[in-house]
């Protein structure tokens, strides 16, 4: 019998051919594949939300011929990117009018006065017939505030003393 070849050469070949062989004995069935799409869709709606804080004037001076000032606002919150518009009716004075509108009060007694969308009192904020205008803007998707600017008109001094009150319906159109 032959002395066995030991050169490194050959154990290296020996070593390689065995670790072959053990992959290809260890080595799984070759595993299928199938692959399909999964749609996912939405549809975003436009959608909007109007709420008012009031306007409280205090206590009024009807004695006093300068016209009494006050503040409130509506906040509107609308999909970004639809447009809306904010109208305001004319209260429930029984003479009023979207230009000038009517607290109740004591005795069938009426303050006069008037919503505005600028502070220098020379839009007024109505539902778009006559000399007045809607407020109007388009959604960013956050709420955005508008104030409202008021006027109790000067010159009522037949009002009786008493509260008076008034209520605006604001519609928002998107």
């Amino acid at each position: 019998m032959g002395v066995p070849n030991t050169s490194p050469w050959s154990l290296r070949v020996a070593v390689l051919t065995a670790m072959v062989g053990a992959a290809t004995i260890a080595a799984p069935a070759s595993a299928q594949t199938k692959t399909s799409t999964l749609d996912v869709g939405a549809t975003v709606t436009k959608n909007c939300t109007v709420s008012a804080s009031a306007i409280a004037f205090g206590g009024i001076d009807t004695t006093s011929t300068a016209a009494r000032d006050g503040t409130g606002g509506i906040s509107v919150t609308c999909t970004f990117g639809a447009g809306w518009s904010a109208a305001a009716d004319k209260g429930q004075g029984a003479d009023a009018t979207v230009a000038t509108r009517q607290m109740a009060g004591p005795n069938g007694d009426v303050l006069n006065y008037g919503l505005y969308k600028d502070d220098a009192h020379t839009v007024a904020w109505g539902d778009g017939t006559g000399e007045t205008e809607e407020i109007a803007d388009t959604g960013n998707g956050l709420a955005q505030p508008k104030p409202i600017y008021a006027s109790i008109m000067p010159n009522q001094q037949t009002a009786h003393a008493g509260s008076y009150a008034d209520q605006v319906t604001v519609t928002l159109t998107y």
